[in-house]
């Protein structure tokens, strides 16, 4: 078996991996190369003829190349070298490189769906509000003071919510039309769960749906007794609002510009936002 690999360099060390895949057998064009350039070494691969592209990092890394490959018949093989690599557990891969690379060379795939917000691929989720002020104060830490991801984003949540407001949006699902006022929209790529034990988990990869939930306006302290009450699995009707069989989603804002929180990673777009998903459309090596 033959396959390109693309390696973001600010994860594990190349000659681990290399090692890894040599020994389950995978032979392997390796790439190193600075996470922004992910997407474009693996359109490089297929426009190339490669039928399996091996990503290995985060889930941002992740999101990146399902971006190039989803709707292609190549397939996507996950070395999980990030912090939390959700879709990696979600899909059930191993949790050492070596078991990883044992399953690359088995070659089982699996179709899973992937989710897009005006044309940007996502195969986890995105929100609006909240959550990507976290995630940009996060960054700025990370560069500037070299804190740790876990620490930096555990002071940007204290910093956020010091500064917490509501977002205004329209959003219109299924023929309807609603507006409202929200600390936290969220968008998933299949139902996500959110009681203890498996709160952030999907059980489904391949349901079709994207998960909605837009957090009822509140104020500090009620937006943290509903994050806590939905933890430990027994929300109120006035935390959350959960839209059920969602496939399309328009959000629409006064505002010129919307910072949404993709897989882990901040962009900002021009409203209106247009969510959908895209049964099947990611081919991936699973067990």
């Amino acid at each position: 078996m033959e396959a390109a690999v693309i390696l973001n360099q600010d994860k594990r060390d190349r000659g681990e991996v290399a090692a890894a895949l040599a020994d389950a057998g995978v032979a392997a064009r390796i790439e190193w190369v600075d996470g922004g350039a992910i997407r474009e070494r693996a359109e490089s691969a297929v426009e190339a003829g490669a039928k399996l592209v091996i990503v290995g990092g985060g889930d941002g890394s992740v999101s990146s190349a399902a971006q190039a490959l989803a709707g292609t018949d190549a397939t996507l093989g996950i070395l999980p070298l990030g912090t939390l690599n959700h879709l990696a557990r979600d899909l059930g891969l191993p949790a050492t490189l070596a078991a990883t690379a044992q399953l690359i060379a088995a070659g089982h795939t699996r179709t899973i769906d992937v989710a897009e917000v005006n044309g940007r691929t996502f195969v986890n989720n995105s929100a609006i509000g909240l959550y990507p002020l976290m995630v940009v104060d996060r960054e700025a830490q990370q560069h500037r003071l070299g804190r740790s991801k876990r620490l930096a984003m555990l002071v940007a949540s204290v910093r956020t919510l010091a500064r917490f407001h509501h977002q205004r949006l329209t959003l219109r699902a299924d023929g309807g039309e609603a507006r409202i006022d929200t600390p936290l929209l969220f968008v998933g790529n299949n139902d996500y769960q959110l009681a203890f034990p498996a709160a952030g988990r999907r059980d489904k990869l391949d349901d079709g749906r994207l998960c909605v939930m837009v957090m009822r306006k509140k104020g500090v302290p009620g937006f943290l007794a509903a994050v806590s009450r939905a933890l430990l699995g027994i929300p109120r009707p006035d935390d959350m609002v959960r839209l059920d069989d969602v496939q399309t989603l328009k959000v629409d804002s006064g505002r010129s510009t919307i910072t949404l929180a993709i897989d882990g990673e901040t962009v900002a777009m021009k409203p209106p936002l247009e969510f959908t998903i895209r049964p099947g459309a990611l081919k991936v090596i699973a067990p």
